[in-house]
C-alpha cells in the first residue's frame, strides 16, 4: 500500500491536524492551551514543506509505501487504546472524511506523474534500437539519471524519518491534550467552547456569591440562637455566668468606654449591609460585582430606587437592602439627633469647658453674688471690660436667669456660668481654675459652720491643682474662729474676709460714729474712690510730707516698705523717706487717673490748739443673738469708755447667756470698760420692748438675730419691724415740738409720722443690719436708721481683695481694735469759722495732728466727698463741716 492511499480512514495525516473542538476544550490564552499549538503549528509547517517536495519528486518507492503503511497502522492501534468520547469520534470522523478527499486529488497529481516516467522509458528503447549510433551517449544519460535518482531516494528517506518521529510527537501531544480536557472539563459529555466556559464560570461564581451573602445573614441568627439555648442550659448554675450575659456585658462595656462606639457600630452596619446586598445581587443579575455594590448602595441610601428592579430575585434583594438601609438611616438619624441633643444639653447645662485666661473665678452662689458682680464689673470698665466665670451646684439656665434680673449694667464685663462642684478637680480644670487671676469662694447661705467647712474643702481642692494657681484665693468665712485653719490649709495663697467680723466691727464704728457707713461705701466700692498701691521711682528720696501733696488727683494714706517685707505702714511719720521699692498706697478714683506731679506752693498754716475731748460713758443696746456676739463685745470694750453699759436684748433665756459667751471664748471677768445688763424678749412684741428705756440709749444696734439668719427676708423683716416699733416708741416718749408746723425736711413734712421718727433719729443712733439690698432702699427714702448693708459691703470688700490682695491687709487694720481707723472729725479741729483754706491747706494742719484728711462733707451736704478735685483751689469753711479722717484709734 503506498503512502498516498485512500483505502486507511486512520492514515497519519489524519492525526496531524487535531479537531477543532479538541483544540478549544482549553481556555484562549491559557498556559497550556498556548504551549500546544505552538508546537503543532511548527509541526504542521513542516510536514507542509515535506509535501510540497513529494510532490516535485518523479516518483516513490514501494517500500516506503509499505513503511507508511506500518506507521499508519501503529499509530492506528495507538488511537485505538483511548476510549475518546461520542462526540469527539464524530468530529474526528468528520476531519478524516475531509482530509481523506484532499489526498485523493493528491494521489491523481502522482499516479499522472507516473504515467509520464513510463512513457519516456519506452521512447529512450525505441530511439536505442533506432538510432543505435547515440547509444553510448543515451547510457551515460542514463546512468546519470541512476544516480541523481539514488540521491534523491537517500534524501526522501531521511525525510520520512523526520516525518515519522513528527508525528508521533504530535500524536503524543494529542493524547496528552485530550487527557487534559477530560481531567478539567470533568464530565464526558461536556466540551465547551471559551465562551461557553466564560458563561459557566460566571455562573458559578455568582451562585456563590448568593450562598455566601445568605450564610453571612444567617450566621449571627444561628450564633445568638446557640447563645441562648447555652444560657439556658446554665440558668440552673448560679456561680458561671452565661454567656450571653457575658456577651451583652462587653457590649455594654464597649459602648460606655469608647465614645465613638456608637458611629462605629453604626458604620459596619452600613458596610456590611452594602456587602450582603451586593453579593446577593451579583447573585441574582448579570451586572459586575461592582456595579452590584454600587447599587447596593443605592438602595441603602435611597429607599425609593429599589422600584426600577425587574425579575423576582432582583427585587425580593432590593426590597431587603432598602428595608436595612430604612433602619440604617432611621439610628444615623436618631445617634445625630442624640448627639447634637447632649451637645445642646451640656452647653445648656454648663457642662463645656471654659477657655480663657486672666479671668476672675466665682466658686459658690449666695444672695452676695449680685453686689459682688457688679463691684467687679465697675474695676474692669476701664479696661474694657473682663470675663468672670461663676460655677456653683446649680442648673446653668437658672443662674443666667438670675443674673439676667440684676439691675445694673456689666460695662462690657462677660459672665460666664458654668455648673459643677469646686470640691471636683476635674471641674475646677473645666472653669480653667490654673489660669485665673483671682478665685473667689462664696459662703454658702445657710449654717455658719457647714459653710466654713465647704469652703475649707473648696481650699483643699484649690491647693491640689497640679498645674497650680496663676491667681490668689479670696475666702468668704462666716466665723472669725475658722479663719487660722483655712490659712494654714491655703498658705501665702489665701486671703480671708470674715464677713460676720467685718460687719460687727463696721455696726459698732458706725454706733460710735453716725454716718460712717456711708463713708465705708464710698471706699470700698468702686463707683467712687478707692485703695491703690504702686511704686513710683520718681519719688524716691522724697518725705511722706511732701508725698502727700504730690498727687493732684489723689490721696496718699501710707507706704509699702520694701525693707520691711512689703509691710503696708498706714498714716507714716512725716520725716519717713521714701527708700528704692517702697509703693505708694493712696485712695484715687481708678489706678489709671493718679500720677505725682510737681509739688504745689501751699501757704503756711498756723496751728490751731484744741484739746480733744475725753471719751464720755455711753450706754448701747444690743437687740438679737448672733453666733459672733462675743467677738463684738470684745470690741465694744476696746472702743467704749470706762463705765459704759452694754444691755442686751433678745429671746436667749438669761441663764443660757453666760454659758453660751464663755463657749464662744468671752472671758467676762476681763471686760474693763463695759458691764453687761441682760434683758429677756422678743424684739418685735411692742410690750417687750416697751419694758426698755429706749430714750435713753447713745446708740441702739439691730442684729440680724441667729435664728432667722439663713433667710436674708426674714432676717430683715424682723430688723425692719424692731426698728419702726423703737422709733415709734421713742417718738411717743419725746417732748411735744410745735406740732402741725409747716417745716420741711426733704420731701417729709416734719409735723407727720415718719418727721417724728426723723426726729427721734436726730436723738439717738439706730444701727440696723441688712441683709437685702431692697430693705436698704426703703430705709433709704424714710432717713429713719444709720444702716448698714451687710451683703452689699462684704461683696465690695470681696470684689476690691480679689482685685488687689494687698488691700486686706489695709481693711485689717482699719477694722482691728488697734492701729488707724476712719474718723469723722469736726471742722472746729483744723479752722475756723468761714476760713478760706485750700484742701492742702487743711491736710497740712491735719499733718500736725497726725491724721490724714480723704475727704469732706459740708453743712449742707447729704453725702460724703471723698478725694476731692481741685485740692489746690480755696474756699470758703464753716463750723458745720466735717472731716473724714485717717487717725490712729483713740
Amino acid at each position: 500500500m503506498s503512502l498516498d492511499s485512500e483505502s486507511s480512514p486512520s492514515s497519519t495525516r489524519d492525526w496531524f491536524f487535531p479537531p477543532q473542538s479538541f483544540l478549544h476544550s482549553y481556555p484562549p490564552k491559557s498556559p497550556t492551551y498556548i504551549r500546544r499549538f505552538s508546537e503543532t503549528s511548527r509541526i504542521s509547517r513542516r510536514y507542509a514543506d515535506h509535501q510540497r517536495y513529494r510532490k516535485s519528486s518523479s516518483c516513490i518507492s514501494d517500500s516506503h509505501s509499505c513503511s507508511s503503511t506500518s506507521n499508519d497502522a501503529k499509530f492506528a492501534r495507538t488511537r485505538r487504546r483511548i476510549d475518546f468520547d461520542r462526540r469527539s469520534d464524530l468530529s474526528l470522523k468528520r476531519s478524516e472524511s475531509e482530509f481523506s478527499s484532499k489526498r485523493k486529488l493528491e494521489q491523481s497529481d502522482v499516479s499522472s506523474s507516473a504515467k509520464k516516467v513510463s512513457d519516456t522509458s519506452r521512447l529512450f528503447r525505441s530511439f536505442d534500437s533506432t538510432l543505435k549510433v547515440r547509444w553510448r551517449f543515451l547510457a551515460t544519460a542514463a546512468s546519470i539519471f541512476i544516480v541523481i535518482f539514488a540521491t534523491l531516494l537517500h534524501e526522501n528517506s531521511s525525510l520520512q524519518e523526520q516525518v515519522n518521529g513528527l508525528e508521533a510527537r504530535i500524536s503524543n501531544l494529542n493524547i496528552k491534550l485530550r487527557a487534559c480536557n477530560l481531567f478539567e472539563s470533568g464530565s464526558e459529555d461536556d466540551v465547551r467552547s471559551p465562551d461557553e466556559l466564560a458563561d459557566f464560570m460566571d455562573k458559578r461564581l455568582k451562585t456563590l456569591a448568593l450562598i455566601a451573602s445568605l450564610t453571612l445573614l444567617l450566621a449571627p441568627i444561628i450564633i445568638l440562637k446557640y447563645i441562648d439555648s447555652k444560657s439556658r442550659s446554665l440558668e440552673h448554675n448560679l456561680e458561671e455566668v452565661s454567656l450571653n450575659k457575658q456577651l451583652l456585658y462587653k457590649v455594654d462595656v464597649f459602648f460606655s468606654v469608647h465614645p465613638y462606639a456608637k458611629p462605629l457600630a453604626l458604620l459596619i452596619a452600613t458596610l456590611l449591609l452594602i456587602m450582603l446586598g451586593g453579593l446577593a445581587l451579583f447573585g441574582v443579575t448579570d451586572d459586575s460585582l461592582v456595579d452590584c455594590l454600587w447599587l447596593s448602595w443605592t438602595y441603602v441610601a435611597d429607599s425609593g430606587n429599589h422600584a426600577n428592579s425587574e425579575g423576582i430575585g432582583p427585587r425580593l434583594v432590593s426590597v431587603s437592602v432598602s428595608f436595612g438601609g430604612m433602619l440604617i438611616f432611621a439610628m444615623m438619624l436618631g445617634l445625630v439627633s442624640d448627639s447634637i441633643s447632649e451637645r445642646f444639653d451640656s452647653l445648656r447645662k454648663g457642662r463645656s469647658e471654659v477657655v480663657e485666661q486672666n479671668h476672675t473665678l466665682i466658686l459658690g452662689w449666695s444672695d452676695k453674688l449680685g453686689s459682688l458682680l457688679n463691684q467687679i464689673s465697675i474695676a474692669n470698665e476701664s479696661l474694657g471690660g473682663g470675663t468672670v466665670v461663676v460655677m456653683a451646684e446649680r442648673d446653668k439656665e437658672e443662674m443666667e436667669l438670675d443674673i439676667a434680673k440684676m439691675e445694673f449694667d456689666f460695662k462690657g464685663t462677660s459672665v460666664i456660668c458654668r455648673s459643677g462642684s469646686p470640691l471636683i478637680l476635674a471641674d475646677l480644670k473645666k472653669v480653667s481654675v490654673s489660669k485665673a487671676r483671682a478665685i473667689v469662694v462664696i459662703a454658702e447661705d445657710g449654717n455658719a459652720d457647714q459653710s466654713d467647712a465647704r469652703a475649707l474643702r473648696t481650699v483643699l481642692s484649690l491647693t491640689g491643682v497640679k498645674e497650680g494657681l496663676r491667681g490668689h484665693i479670696v475666702v468668704e468665712l462666716s466665723d472669725l474662729d475658722n479663719e487660722l485653719l483655712v490659712k494654714l490649709v491655703g498658705g501665702e495663697l489665701v486671703e480671708t474676709v470674715v464677713a460676720h467680723d467685718v460687719i460687727g466691727r463696721l455696726m459698732i464704728q458706725c454706733a460710735r460714729q453716725p454716718g460712717l457707713a456711708q463713708i465705708w461705701e464710698d471706699i470700698l466700692g468702686f463707683e467712687n474712690c478707692e485703695f491703690y498701691i504702686k511704686r513710683w521711682p520718681q519719688l524716691n528720696g522724697m518725705q511722706f510730707e511732701d508725698v502727700l501733696i504730690s498727687f493732684p488727683d489723689a490721696i496718699p494714706c501710707g507706704i509699702k516698705v520694701a525693707s520691711r517685707g512689703g509691710k503696708i505702714v498706714l498714716n507714716p511719720e512725716d520725716s519717713y523717706v521714701l527708700q528704692e521699692g517702697d509703693e505708694v498706697l493712696v485712695i484715687a478714683e481708678d489706678d489709671d487717673t493718679y500720677a505725682p506731679a510737681a509739688l504745689p506752693t501751699v501757704g503756711e498754716t498756723s496751728f490751731i490748739h484744741i484739746a480733744r475731748p475725753t471719751r464720755k460713758p455711753q450706754k448701747i443696746l444690743l437687740c438679737g443673738w448672733r453666733r459672733d456676739i462675743d467677738d463684738m463685745i470684745v470690741v465694744l470694750d476696746a472702743f467704749l469708755a470706762p463705765g459704759s453699759e452694754l444691755w442686751m436684748f433678745n429671746d436667749v433665756p438669761e441663764n443660757e447667756r453666760e454659758k453660751k459667751l464663755v463657749d464662744g471664748g468671752l472671758d467676762i471677768s476681763r471686760l474693763e470698760n463695759i458691764s453687761l445688763v441682760d434683758r429677756e424678749g422678743n424684739a418685735v412684741i411692742r410690750r417687750h420692748l416697751e419694758s426698755l428705756p429706749l430714750e435713753s440709749f447713745d446708740s441702739i444696734l439691730i442684729l440680724a438675730d441667729e435664728s432667722v439668719e439663713d433667710s436674708a427676708i426674714q432676717a430683715d423683716s424682723r430688723s425692719l419691724a424692731t426698728l419702726l416699733l423703737i422709733r415709734d416708741i421713742q417718738t411717743k416718749r419725746m417732748p411735744v415740738r410745735g406740732a402741725k408746723t409747716v417745716a420741711y425736711r426733704g420731701s417729709v413734712s416734719q409735723g407727720s409720722w415718719i418727721g417724728e421718727m426723723q426726729q427721734a433719729s436726730d436723738k439717738s443712733v439706730i444701727i440696723s443690719e441688712i441683709l437685702d439690698p431692697r430693705t436698704k432702699n426703703l430705709l433709704s427714702m424714710s432717713k429713719i436708721s444709720d444702716y448698714v448693708l451687710s451683703n452689699e459691703l462684704v461683696s465690695m470688700a470681696l470684689a476690691m481683695v480679689a482685685e488687689d490682695r494687698q488691700i486686706n491687709d489695709v481693711l485689717e487694720e482699719l477694722f482691728a481694735e488697734e492701729g488707724n481707723e476712719l474718723h469723722i472729725r469736726q471742722a472746729d479741729l483744723y479752722l475756723r469759722e468761714g476760713e478760706e483754706l485750700s484742701f492742702y491747706e487743711v491736710l497740712l494742719r491735719a499733718r500736725q495732728r497726725r491724721e490724714i484728711v480723704i475727704g469732706y462733707r459740708s453743712a449742707h451736704a447729704e453725702r460724703a466727698v471723698i478725694n476731692p478735685p481741685a485740692k489746690h483751689e480755696r474756699r470758703k469753711w464753716y463750723l458745720g463741716d466735717v472731716f473724714v479722717v485717717i487717725a490712729e484709734k483713740e
